[in-house]
């Protein structure tokens, strides 16, 4: 009886994945990768830390090499050796390798070609010399030889999504002058507004031009020039395009495999196309968002090994369900890391779901302990049965953690209620007996339970306008660092004392620091019979956000 053969075309996170655990699985199977590029298994992930240096040595990039599979899995790896054709039912492939092709035939056969940079239409873009996308170590070389060749004192980043961002901190840690031009209204789209705000802010603090609302329309000057759609042009040695990747399913298309969302490839909860015996994972494919159940496409490097490894399974006869996914990232820019979980509010609004969302502002660890810093902490959530929707932070230190947690609540399908019952390992140089988690969900159920009636600070000047007054409970010395225009101060520890002073028929929003003084101020005023609201976020996030439409004193 002859060998299984399984052939796998694209290695790194999914193909590779599945192909260690075939292995793992199936001794006697035989299993050959097909990977177009040089390199089977690389670190794309840490490619931009190596044009500043931070990665000191281009080998670290590369995680395994055909030799070294070879000898501890036997797995035949084929770098060099593109796919081009595919035929179901002859169960065959062909590949391109120094201009022959040759050709397999399988048993079974794992597509994971991943994505391509999306590069719109620009025009001058063909005849630009130092326009660049950053997908693999071949993109990275060309960067890092147009950098040795020429002295590059300006660069753009076209694309503020994660990848831009790491670019642009890392060629700014170079001492080159880097803009940054996106086309949606702030950078980090995938998070809301006043939360990329914080990123946004830390980008210019840093020295980096941040251009937003505009898309690059024409390259000059053999791409030495950008011109911007309102006509603005400026000077560039070199340029990254960054606007976001589409799934590489040109090969599946033409062999005839149903496709979905923007060209992904579709697949069933096994992993099998609408062809027998041929499979797919990775960012090629359409998965469904597990909160939404909507499709998606998510081209992360989690999700894709995930999704290898339970591929090989199936194929093994091990049963693993695609569950989907829920879109978890996080990014650093500079001294601020940015992370998100599941849907943003803005998405759900979209979905016109029941929507509600609390900011909390907490410390990394206790504040009294030396270095503690802020977490900015926004959570997404239904407000009639407690689903988390999703959840993003801001902050120095310990925005990875919060998220992390966050992201497994959603995936053991928590909801709100559960968020202050969760115990977290405590000590002051390492958290806070009420973690930043907790406080979130506390916010969340007084919204929930009635405790409280929040304004967003998107809400506020509305509220205003409609006759609300803005109550400022934070001290005279606070006041100094800035304040709400036309905003009553009484401090909340004079508030009992100085009720007299308001008018049980005025509505009132109070504003404090953070939020939770205010909502102190809140619950008095509530139970003196006052009609009052809660700022969420309160002064620290609207400063961040809408800081020209504050005094500063």
């Amino acid at each position: 009886m002859s060998k299984e053969k399984i052939i796998i075309v694209g290695g790194v996170a999914g193909g590779m994945s599945a192909a260690t655990r075939l292995r793992r699985l199936k001794e006697d199977a035989e299993i050959i990768i097909f990977e177009k590029g040089p390199y089977v298994s690389f670190a794309n992930c840490g490619l931009p830390y190596y044009v500043s240096g931070e990665i000191d040595d281009r080998s670290k990039l590369v995680v395994q090499t055909p030799e070294a599979l070879y000898d501890r899995f036997r797995l035949d790896v084929r770098p060099g050796h593109e796919v081009v054709s595919i035929n179901p039912e002859d169960k065959t492939i062909s590949a391109s390798h120094n201009g022959d092709i040759v050709t397999e035939t399988y048993d079974k056969l794992i597509l994971s070609p991943g994505a391509r940079a999306f590069i719109p239409p620009i025009k001058g873009l063909e005849e630009a010399e130092n326009v660049f996308t950053l997908r693999n170590i071949p993109d990275l070389d060309k960067i890092m030889k147009r950098m040795s060749g020429m002295d590059v004192t300006k660069a753009v980043v076209v694309g503020a999504g994660f990848i831009g961002i790491e670019m642009a901190e890392n060629l700014k840690h170079l001492g080159i002058d880097v803009t940054i031009i996106e086309k949606a209204p702030h950078v980090l789209p995938p998070l809301d507004e006043e939360m990329a705000a914080f990123v946004q802010n830390e980008l210019k603090e840093q020295g980096v031009e941040v251009i937003t609302s505009q898309s690059a329309v024409e390259f000059k000057d053999n791409g030495n020039v950008i011109v911007l759609e309102d006509g603005t042009e400026f000077s560039t040695d070199l340029t990254i395009m960054s606007v976001g990747v589409q799934p590489e399913s040109t090969l599946a298309e033409e062999a005839g495999i149903t496709l979905g969302l923007r060209g992904g490839i579709l697949v069933d909860e096994s992993y099998q196309t609408s062809k027998k015996d041929i499979y797919a994972v990775g960012d090629a494919i359409v998965v469904k968002n597990q909160i939404s159940g909507e499709d998606a496409l998510i081209a992360m490097a989690s999700p894709a090994n995930r999704q290898g490894r339970q591929v090989a399974d199936n194929i093994a006869g091990i049963k693993r369900a695609n569950k989907g996914s829920i879109g978890t990232a996080i990014v650093r820019a500079f001294s601020m890391t940015a992370a998100s979980t599941g849907l943003n509010e803005r998405t759900v609004r979209m979905a016109g779901l029941p929507v509600a969302a609390v900011h909390t502002l907490s410390k990394d660890h206790a504040g009294y302990y030396p270095g503690a810093t802020d977490i900015t902490l926004k959570l997404v959530f239904n407000p009639e049965n407690g689903k988390i929707y999703g959840a993003q932070a801001v902050g120095e230190k310990g925005v990875d953690k919060r998220i992390d947690i966050i992201a497994t609540a959603i995936k053991a399908e928590l909801t709100v209620y559960d968020l202050p019952e969760l115990e977290f390992t405590y000590a002051p140089p390492f958290g806070s007996a009420k973690d930043p988690v907790n406080m979130a969900g506390y916010a969340a159920l007084n919204i929930m339970e009635g405790m409280s009636e929040s304004v967003q600070w998107h809400e506020l000047n509305n509220e205003l306008e409609k006759g609300a007054v803005l109550l400022d409970v934070r001290t005279e010395s606070e006041l100094k660092g800035g304040r709400f225009p036309n905003a009553l101060n009484i401090p909340l520890n004079d508030l009992r004392d100085r009720m007299d002073e308001l008018d049980q028929n005025q509505s009132y929003i109070i504003s404090c620091r953070s939020g939770q003084r205010s909502y102190i101020g809140e619950r008095i005023l509530k139970q003196a019979g006052f009609k009052a609201k809660n700022l969420d976020g309160a002064f620290a996030l609207y400063n961040t956000v809408k800081p020209e439409e504050l005094v500063n004193v």
